[in-house]
């Protein structure tokens, strides 16, 4: 028998991680969100023409966090993404949107 593909995404996360609201589904919604901050840095990095080891000299990391954080490894501060945006000749802009 032929499995039925789900019929939005919304619905194939609930089947997979489970109805917004649970612990589940919301771990997955974090790791998400870090691996979005996680492709952002390391994209514009690349854009920047810079290393991870001149990033990290130029906003005083060492080179195996910015390493973490492009990986989304690891929590990020807004204070670091403030330092690397800034590192980068750009600024770091949050909003909330309701």
């Amino acid at each position: 028998m032929k499995k039925k593909n789900p019929e939005s995404i919304a619905e194939h996360l609930n089947k997979k991680y489970g109805k917004e609201g649970t612990d589940k589904r919301s771990q997955f919604r974090n790791k998400a969100q870090a691996f979005m901050v996680a492709e952002m840095v390391k994209d514009a990095r690349r854009r920047a023409n810079l290393t991870q080891e001149q990033l990290a000299q130029k906003v005083h990391l060492k080179r195996p966090h910015i390493s973490r954080i492009e990986r989304a490894d690891t929590d990020v501060r807004i204070s670091t993404l403030q330092k690397i945006a800034k590192g980068l000749g750009g600024q770091l802009r949050i909003s909330i949107d309701f």
